[in-house]
């Protein structure tokens, strides 16, 4: 992706050289649970991760972060990019709707951090919290992404997975992510499970609206990166990877033919009004 030189976002916080602190969730399966709980979204894996931590029988430890290196320097400069890319096509695209949008805060950590909707370790993957509206990030997500989920990775796959997020913010702010959790209430699990699906789709053909408005700063294979990335962590795909067999009444996310999908049919249109996800789960 073109990214040098352009304009870099204000609202990043950057924690990563003063967390609190290294959650050591290791190799082992509980750990590799935890990422997978709710990688692309992390709404749900803040109320498991401790759990799950507990019974890892004491193996959590702290350690104190170490300083950025200048990779770690390069890699903050492009992050506040793709979010300035990101305030400025919603705020077009909201002004064109008769809205206004409200630019979000993006935090990147190391370790374990602390948020409105709860306390998260790196292993809840990326993550956003309509509490304080915020997206976080812990950036060693997507060697995960590649080691363990076979992902092309590449930087298109970092920017797709923040636009997603980002979907999730417009989300709140058109007030979808409420009436999504009101509609949850008194249905069962399968039910309830079938919304958020419907809610994580949406935010995948957000994040392809997104690239549609950004055409101009992508490079060839851009693209195929974000898809790889929507294919890792599609719900089949997981499941099948982690236990051996696939559990559709337990998608929380979508397949990965549904991920994909939906980034698709946002980058082609590059028009909100067919994110019609919820009438077609």
């Amino acid at each position: 992706m073109k990214w040098l030189g352009r304009r870099q976002s204000d609202n990043v916080e950057d924690r990563r050289s003063i967390s609190g602190g290294k959650v050591a969730v290791g190799g082992g399966i509980i750990g590799i649970i935890i990422l997978l709980v709710n990688v692309f979204g992390g709404e749900n894996a803040r109320l498991i991760t401790p759990v799950l931590e507990q019974l890892q029988g004491g193996q959590t430890q702290t350690e104190a972060s170490a300083p950025l290196s200048a990779a770690d320097e390069e890699m903050g400069k492009f992050v506040k990019v793709i979010l300035a890319d990101n305030e400025d096509i919603w705020a077009q695209i909201f002004t064109e709707n008769g809205m206004t949008y409200k630019n979000p805060k993006l935090v990147l950590f190391r370790g374990s951090v602390q948020t409105a909707c709860g306390g998260a370790s790196s292993a809840s993957g990326p993550f956003y919290c309509p509490g304080d509206q915020k997206v976080y990030m812990d950036l060693d997500f997507f060697d995960e992404l590649k080691t363990k989920f076979g992902a092309k990775g590449g930087d298109f796959a970092i920017a797709y997975v923040i636009a997603h997020e980002i979907g999730h913010h417009v989300q709140t702010l058109l007030g979808t992510s409420e009436k999504m959790h009101e509609a949850q209430e008194g249905k069962s699990e399968a039910e309830a499970n079938k919304l958020s699906v419907a809610l994580e789709l949406q935010a995948d053909f957000y994040a392809g609206v997104w690239a549609h408005y950004n055409q101009k700063n992508l490079d060839a294979g851009d693209i195929e990166e974000a898809l790889s990335a929507a294919n890792a962590v599609g719900d089949d795909a997981i499941q099948s990877k982690m236990q051996g067999q696939i559990v559709p009444d337990s998608f929380t996310h979508g397949t990965s033919e549904q991920r994909m999908y939906w980034f698709k049919k946002g980058f082609s249109s590059g028009d909100i009004k067919q994110g019609t996800t919820f009438q077609e789960i």
